[in-house]
């Protein structure tokens, strides 16, 4: 064995030298020995399951993130046993680890990066948005009432029309519609359409009467009934109110609730997600995981963040919870409560510490007080619980830090990881507190580029500071996990990576981004929808890197995100997803 070890490194030397003839062309010579003579020094140990290769596969190793993109560390192979990565470098290091029955997929033009993971998504009601009226993208509320009126036509009389998607901020008319035009269409059916942030639906006159809702009705409190100048309902629901009709809308049977799962799954799969964080869903949604996972048929990683609203009819099924840490396959934890502390900006109901600059009158729909919001956030805090808190205005967010620092005081939990999910308008001088005091902002930087047009006429100039502070945050010490809240966005990571690099939309606009200053580098983007994203699951140790000992998830793009021109990154195309060297989407290509 040494002797051939030997040899093998004289014919490396042989061959390194470049034995070449006069004109330049390279000479037989020992190098054909090469891979018998390697073959009797490999290390013994046992063939990985599966080998891949690519053009970059980008590890993301260390701690540290690099002063520039092109600085990231990358291999060209990793070998997996058993779900976890074993080896990883270069090409003819990894042919070691290839055996008889090694799966070997190569990728020769592609790029590799840790598999994405959305940090705030919402299952249940992206499966429903993609099986419902989508809404998504229309121009004007004539467009809206033709698509429910041509879902109605599908459908017997009486039975519910529902959807989602609509934003009045896109119309020629920005104020809220009224329901005549819809009720006009669709006499015959009930409908409920969710604006595009779930925090307000527009319903028709069929709908309100089944509610029992008109003039006489109060708004609940936390909640709007936005109203005609005579008092009568215009349709719009906002926050709280909505629950007024959604009470009546049918529940999905367990078929349904599985389709919408099922389909769920495969979008995010196709986008190149290993892993969600479904932010707030209730006990039977649990149960269809549960269910899932003993079927072996959960083909992500899913951190659940468990609803935690007050008058919730499960508040027996959450009082009862306990934590739970990611099973041994590490594809179910329910380890986080989701709570939410005030409402959107774009239908005004986000909790602001001065009033709307739009609605001098109005200062959005805080859901809490500070005593009230501890009352619930306490025995969550002190059973060990991550609390997640939907917070969009500086009022809401400031509220909840406040609520933070109480409960470390009360009950010490250092590695709590408490969240703000959204932390989208801020105080300035509430944001080194974020670092200070452990608190993850968790936000969506799609939502940024979707709000610039109009977000400004919110909140004025004066506070803009402090909207979609990325860079601030980030100088102030934090990191910031990443995801899209869809449906509410897109799901695809490549269009929140892309937004964060360039603070633009999909067309170039504006030019150079909007607070240009906030954008993040590319690297910082990228351990948003990784590295960043397993430290808010507690995943750290487990995924967003590709080395040794790490399990297995990664996604293959057609470009290398680090080195194309920014406007490239959004139209990057997932070519294989895989989640612990399994592939969940796309195809293997053979080896070469």
């Amino acid at each position: 064995m040494i002797l051939a070890c030997a040899v093998a490194e004289r014919a490396r030397s042989v061959e390194n030298a470049g034995m070449t003839s006069p004109d330049g062309r390279r000479r037989p010579g020992l190098q054909w020995l090469l891979p018998l003579l390697l073959l009797g020094c490999a290390p013994r140990h046992p063939p990985a399951d599966a080998v891949f290769f690519a053009a970059r596969i980008y590890t993301l190793a260390g701690d540290a993130i690099p002063d520039s993109a092109g600085a990231e560390p990358w291999v060209a192979g990793l070998a997996v046993r058993a779900g976890r990565i074993v080896a990883a470098g270069d090409r003819r290091a990894l042919g070691r680890w290839i055996g008889s029955a090694t799966r070997v997929a190569d990728w020769p033009d592609a790029t590799i990066f840790p598999g994405f993971v959305d940090c705030h998504i919402h299952m249940a009601g992206l499966g429903r948005s993609l099986r419902e009226v989508r809404l998504f993208g229309t121009a004007s509320y004539d467009e809206v009432v033709a698509r429910a009126a041509e879902r109605a036509r599908t459908l017997p009389a009486g039975q519910w029309v529902a959807g989602r998607g609509w934003d009045q901020n896109d119309w020629p008319d920005t104020r809220f519609p009224d329901h005549a035009a819809l009720s006009a269409a669709t006499p015959d059916h009930p409908v409920y359409l969710r604006r595009i942030d779930g925090h307000a639906v527009l319903v028709n006159a069929r709908a309100l009467a089944i509610a029992g809702v008109d003039a006489r009705t109060r708004d609940p409190a936390g909640g709007r009934i936005v109203r005609r100048p005579d008092g009568s309902p215009s349709g719009v629901l906002v926050d709280a109110a909505v629950d007024l009709v959604a009470a009546h809308v049918p529940k999905p049977d367990a078929a349904e609730r599985r389709a919408r799962l099922e389909t769920a799954f495969a979008h995010c799969a196709a986008a190149g997600l290993t892993g969600v964080h479904d932010a707030g869903i209730g006990p039977l949604d649990l149960a269809d995981y549960r269910e899932l996972l003993a079927e072996r048929k959960l083909p992500l990683r899913v951190y659940v963040m468990l609803g935690g609203a007050p008058d919730t009819e499960d508040r027996a099924a959450l009082a009862a919870a306990v934590p739970q840490p990611f099973d041994s396959t590490a594809h179910l934890a329910v380890r986080a409560i989701k709570l939410v502390a005030d409402g959107a900006l774009g239908s005004r109901g986000a909790a602001l510490l001065a009033p709307y600059s739009d609605a001098p009158g109005e200062r959005g729909l805080p859901q809490y007080d500070l005593e009230s919001f501890l009352a619930l956030a306490r025995p969550l805090h002190a059973r060990g619980f991550q609390i997640a808190t939907h917070c969009i205005g500086d009022a809401a967010n400031r509220m909840v830090l406040d609520a933070y620092a109480h409960l470390e005081d009360e009950v010490s939990r250092p590695d709590a990881r408490h969240r703000i999910e959204h932390a989208q308008i801020l105080a300035p001088e509430d944001i080194p507190r974020f670092a200070a005091q452990h608190v993850l902002p968790s936000m969506q930087p799609t939502h940024c580029t979707s709000d610039m047009p109009w977000a400004e006429a919110r909140i004025g100039a004066a506070r803009l500071p402090g909207a979609y502070a990325w860079r601030t945050l980030r100088e102030a010490g934090s990191i910031l996990p990443a995801g899209s809240d869809a449906p509410v966005e897109s799901v695809s990571p490549l269009l929140g990576i892309y937004a964060a690099v360039t603070r633009e939309d999909q067309e170039g606009r504006p030019a150079g981004g909007w607070l240009p200053e906030q954008r993040l580098t590319r690297s910082e983007a990228l351990r948003g929808f990784t590295t960043w994203a397993a430290v808010a699951s507690f995943t750290e140790a487990e995924i967003g890197r590709l080395v040794p000992g790490m399990r297995a998830d990664f996604v293959v793009l057609d470009r290398d995100l680090l080195r194309v021109a920014p406007h490239d990154i959004a139209g990057a195309t997932v070519r294989a997803t895989c989640v612990g060297g399994d592939l969940v989407f796309g195809a293997a290509p053979p080896a070469r």
